[in-house]
């Protein structure tokens, strides 16, 4: 089987920022690998814009160095890579200076204006600002032209709003694209398909049959170089806020009209408006921080949080657990637990929705305990689907029941390269298509309901539980879960 390649118009996407390691890592592969299929037309451009004093063939050297690291050998033909790198030319452009390169950039633009234009902000988020308003006052906006900006949009509702007021004052909400990565993966669009295209989930996606959903985003890896940036964020700010929200509310949305991008996001955002606030009274029973100590992950010995950020005490969580409650018809009386974290025993991302047992079992106690029913969606590092069901232990002598999935793997059924995320997105972006970004209304919404459990940990003063790398975070997470009779699903392979 292959997959369907559609060809996007024609295009000049400009990168800020585009000596970093977002580009270097992600947007660069990404774009490779949509030219190497062939969906972006001949023309198309991509310009990096940074502050760096480099030359055309300066930055191709530098791609390709970045598509040797993060592109496998087999997939970087060598014809392939030249004709990519065809497609790249380089613009300095100090975006705090207002004369420093924005004419070059101008003048470089010209030659596509009736192309669809993408400004990409691969930068510091206090520059969204600053590099809109060049964008805005060099009057490089057309009809057709889209700005990508990345988390973190704001580290609170306030700096949130500002944040979006600033962008917002150059470019119209139809033209920004909020992106986060996670709504490009293939299983959480699956999850989708699942609901809205299938007959046999979307009557029981309800709390009459559903017992309860858990959402985990592990990690094994620490902050390593990102601890600078990790210590004024942490886990609720890096993870929740943005990815594991979204996750929550495409679980837990009404059926839209159709798949269009406002339709979407006016489902998303009731959820994140019926989300139960988190007071101080309950903060203790329904939270969980922790912060990951020396131990070992991956049969070696790691350092801990405060060895890897040099200092001797921080206040930052590098591991959340959340029981998170939503107020509507749908789901009253069904907790969604959340829990995230670094140094965890495996890289895996899962949403779980543990259905009701059974009201009686017919079999008798000879034939094994009856297990729930569990529908697995496995975002990473293997996407597919799971549906855990109760059958027969093949064999004579009586009835046995065993626990067994149903699986699909999407590499071993399509058998397929899946594209990344990013691919997926910034093709999104050309096409006009935002059904996958989110607006500014949602970010504000999931800022409204992570304020206030901010800013109880910061009135109790109370550290980050300790846990040991490469465990499954403090016990007092495990406690959170148990205490309503229930466990995490933890099945590492």
């Amino acid at each position: 089987m292959t997959s369907r390649i559609i060809a996007v118009d024609p295009f000049d996407l400009v990168v800020f920022g585009a000596t970093g390691d977002l580009a270097y890592r992600k947007l660069l592969p990404a774009l490779y690998h949509r030219h190497r299929d062939e969906q972006i037309p001949e023309v198309s451009r991509i310009i990096a814009a940074s502050r760096r004093n480099l030359s055309d063939d300066d930055y191709r050297k530098l791609t390709e160095e970045a598509l040797t690291k993060f592109v496998p050998a087999e997939e970087r033909e060598p014809e392939q890579v030249a004709s990519f790198l065809a497609r790249i030319s380089y613009v300095s452009v100090d975006a705090k200076i207002d004369d420093s390169g924005w004419a070059d950039l101008a003048r470089v633009l010209e030659e596509g204006k009736d192309r669809v234009r993408a400004f990409y902000l691969a930068v510091s988020p206090d520059l969204f600002g600053v590099i809109c308003e060049g964008i805005g006052a060099h009057g490089l906006i057309t009809p057709q032209t889209r700005v990508i900006i990345e988390k973190p949009i704001g580290k609170s509702l306030a700096s949130a709003t500002a944040l979006n007021d600033a962008v917002g004052k150059v470019f119209k909400e139809s033209q920004i694209y909020r992106i986060d990565h996670y709504l490009g993966k293939e299983t959480v669009q699956n999850l989708m398909a699942l609901r809205f295209a299938n007959a046999l989930f979307e009557p029981l996606w309800n709390a009459a049959h559903i017992d309860h959903v858990q959402i985990t985003v592990a990690e094994n890896l620490g902050v390593e170089s990102r601890a600078g940036y990790y210590d004024t964020a942490g886990a609720l700010r890096d993870m929740v806020q943005n990815h594991i929200l979204q996750l929550l509310c495409l679980v837990a949305m009404e059926p839209p009209n159709q798949f269009e991008a406002d339709a979407m996001r006016d489902e998303k955002l009731k959820v994140l408006r019926s989300l139960k606030p988190i007071t101080a009274k309950e903060l203790e029973a329904v939270t969980v921080r922790g912060q990951y100590r020396a131990g070992a992950s991956a049969g070696g010995p790691v350092p801990g949080y405060l060895q890897e950020l040099g200092r001797d005490d921080s206040m930052t969580e590098t591991f959340v657990a959340l029981k998170a409650e939503i107020e509507n018809w749908r789901w009253a009386g069904v907790p969604f637990y959340i829990r995230t974290g670094k140094r965890l025993p495996a890289r895996n991302s899962e949403i779980v929705v543990s259905f009701k047992a059974i009201p009686h079992s017919i079999f008798g106690d000879a034939a094994g305990q009856l297990v729930s029913n569990q529908l697995v969606m496995r975002l990473q590092p293997d996407e597919g689907v799971r549906l855990w069901l109760m059958i027969k232990d093949p064999g004579p002598g009586g009835m046995r029941l065993r626990h067994v999935p149903l699986d699909m793997s999407f590499a071993q059924t399509f058998k397929v390269r899946s594209p990344e995320a990013y691919e997926r997105l910034l093709m999104d972006v050309i096409r006009g298509n935002a059904t996958l970004f989110m607006r500014r209304d949602e970010v504000e919404a999931a800022w409204k309901w992570i304020d206030p459990i901010l800013d109880g940990w910061q009135a109790s003063r109370e550290a980050p539980k300790s846990y040991t790398a490469g465990t499954w975070g403090p016990s007092a997470a495990i406690a959170l879960i148990e205490r309503d009779g229930r466990t995490w699903h933890e099945e590492i392979e």
